[in-house]
C-alpha cells in the first residue's frame, strides 16, 4: 500500500501525457499550465479538509493522489516544452538541469519540513500548507507574458495530434531509443521512492521525520548531481553518463538496502539523488534537442509516459516484492535491473545531442489558389514528378524508401512512389 502511493502519482502521467502533450503544442502553454496548478490546488483543498474532519481512508488517498498525478501530468509537457521557448538552444541543456536543481532542492528541503509538521500538527496542516503552495506557483504563471509566436497554420484536430506525435517518435529510432533506456531505468529507480517510507520504518526505527529526512539527502544529492552535470557532460558521452548513472544508483540501492543505521542510509542515498538528476536530465535534453518544436510537446509527453509508465509499474512490482521476501531483498532485486539498464547500452547506445536545428525554416509563403480551399476541406495531395534515368532508378528506390519514412513522420497521412509515364 505504501508503494501505491507513487504508483498514483506515476500512472496517471503514464495515461495522459500524450493528450496533455497534444494540448501543449497547439494552445497557449501558459493557460494549460494555470488549468493544471488550479485544478490541483483545488484537489489539495479538498485533500486537507477530509483530513482535518478525520474523513481520510488509505484508498481515499490513493484516489486524492491519482488526481492530483492527472494535474502533474497536464502540466509537465507544458512546462518541460516552455523551456525550449525561454532560452536559446544552445543553452536548453542548462536550462534543464537548473529546472531540475530547482525541483530537487525542494525535494530535499520539503520533505524535511513535511516530516515535521506532521510530528508537530498532524497530517492535515501539512496537507493544507501543500495546497496553499500552489498559489506561489498560480501566481507566478499570471505574471508571465511570455511572447507570442504567430501560427501560421490552424491548430490540429486532437485525435490527429496525439498520432502525429505518436507517428513521428515511433519513426525517430533516436527517441525511441531513449524512451526504452527511460522506461527500464524508471522501472528500477522508482524502488527508493517507493520504499523509502518502509526503510525509514524498518530500519532506523523513525516515523515521519526520519522519513523527510531520507528523502531530503536523497534531494540533496540530486541538487550536487546538478550542480557537475555540465562539467560531468564536456568529459563523458551521453551513454556513458546513463551508464555511471545506472551502476552508481544500484551502488546506493544496494547500501540502501542492506543499511541498518540512518546515517549509513543517509550517504547512499546521497549518490543516488546524483545519479538520479544525471540520468533524468539527460533523457530530457536528448528528446528535446532531437525534436523540432512543433512536436517536441508530444515528444516530451511520449517520455514522459514511458518512464512513468516504467515507474508506476516498478512500485508495484517492488512493493508487492517486499511483501513476500522483505524491503532488503526489493532494494536489491533493483539493484539487478539498473545494471541491465546499463549493460543495455551496449547494443542500444544513447544518441549524442541533436547539433542541427530541427525547427521549420517557415520560408513557405502560401500560394494563390484558384480553388476556393478552406479549413474544412480536408487533406491535400502533393504530386512531386521526378525525372530519373532509366540507369538510376535502382539507386532511386531505396533512397525513395527513406523519404517515404521521413514524410510520414512529419505530418503526411499517405505517401506512395508510381511510375511516370512521361519521356525518359
Amino acid at each position: 500500500m505504501v508503494a501505491l502511493v507513487q504508483g498514483a502519482t506515476t500512472l496517471p502521467i503514464m495515461l495522459f501525457s500524450i493528450a496533455a502533450g497534444a494540448l501543449a503544442d497547439n494552445f497557449d502553454r501558459r493557460s494549460v499550465m494555470l488549468v493544471a496548478q488550479v485544478m490541483m490546488l483545488l484537489v489539495s483543498v479538498a485533500l486537507a479538509t477530509l483530513t482535518f474532519f478525520g474523513l481520510l481512508s488509505a484508498w481515499l488517498l490513493l484516489a486524492f493522489t491519482f488526481l492530483i498525478g492527472c494535474g502533474t501530468a497536464l502540466n509537465n509537457p507544458s512546462w518541460q516544452a516552455s523551456m525550449g521557448d525561454i532560452v536559446p538552444r544552445a543553452d536548453l541543456p542548462a536550462a534543464v538541469t537548473l529546472n531540475s536543481m530547482g525541483f530537487n532542492l525542494m525535494r530535499s528541503v520539503g520533505p524535511a519540513i513535511g516530516g515535521l509538521v506532521v510530528a508537530l500538527a498532524g497530517a492535515s496542516m501539512a496537507f493544507a500548507l501543500n495546497a496553499l503552495s500552489y498559489t506561489a506557483l498560480i501566481a507566478a504563471l499570471f505574471g508571465w507574458k511570455p511572447d507570442q509566436t504567430k501560427r501560421p497554420l490552424p491548430r490540429e484536430s486532437f485525435g490527429p495530434a496525439m498520432a502525429a506525435g505518436i507517428r513521428y517518435v515511433a519513426m525517430s529510432p533516436n527517441l525511441m531509443t531513449v524512451l526504452a533506456r527511460g522506461f527500464v531505468f524508471g522501472l528500477a529507480a522508482i524502488s527508493v521512492l517507493a520504499l523509502l517510507p518502509s526503510v525509514a520504518a524498518e530500519y532506523v526505527g523513525g516515523g515521519a521525520l526520519a522519513y523527510g529526512s531520507l528523502l531530503g539527502c536523497f534531494g540533496a544529492g540530486a541538487i550536487i548531481g546538478a550542480f557537475f552535470n555540465g562539467r560531468i557532460r564536456e568529459k563523458l558521452s551521453n551513454e556513458n553518463i546513463v551508464r555511471l548513472a545506472c551502476l552508481g544508483f544500484a551502488v546506493g540501492v544496494v547500501g540502501l538496502g542492506l543499511s541498518r543505521d540512518i546515517l549509513l542510509s543517509y550517504l547512499v542515498l546521497l549518490p543516488a539523488g546524483a545519479c538520479w538528476v544525471l540520468a533524468m536530465s539527460l533523457f530530457n535534453v536528448s528528446i528535446q534537442m532531437s525534436t523540432p518544436r512543433w512536436v517536441v510537446g508530444r515528444a516530451l509527453s511520449l517520455y514522459q509516459t514511458a518512464t512513468f509508465g516504467g515507474m508506476a509499474l516498478g512500485s508495484w512490482i517492488w512493493g508487492m516484492t517486499a511483501d513476500a521476501f522483505g524491503t532488503g531483498f526489493a532494494l536489491v532485486s533493483a539493484s539487478v535491473v539498473l545494471m541491465a539498464c546499463a549493460g543495455i547500452g551496449f547494443r542500444f547506445a544513447l544518441p549524442e545531442f541533436e547539433t542541427r536545428d530541427l525547427d521549420p525554416l517557415n520560408s513557405f509563403r502560401e500560394p494563390e489558389l484558384r480553388l476556393d480551399l478552406r479549413l474544412r476541406s480536408g487533406p491535400i495531395m502533393v504530386m512531386v514528378d521526378y525525372d530519373i534515368a532509366q540507369a538510376d532508378v535502382a539507386k532511386m528506390l531505396p533512397l525513395m524508401a527513406a523519404r517515404r519514412r521521413i514524410r510520414i513522420r512529419d505530418g503526411a497521412r499517405q505517401w506512395s512512389l508510381a511510375p511516370g509515364f512521361g519521356e525518359p
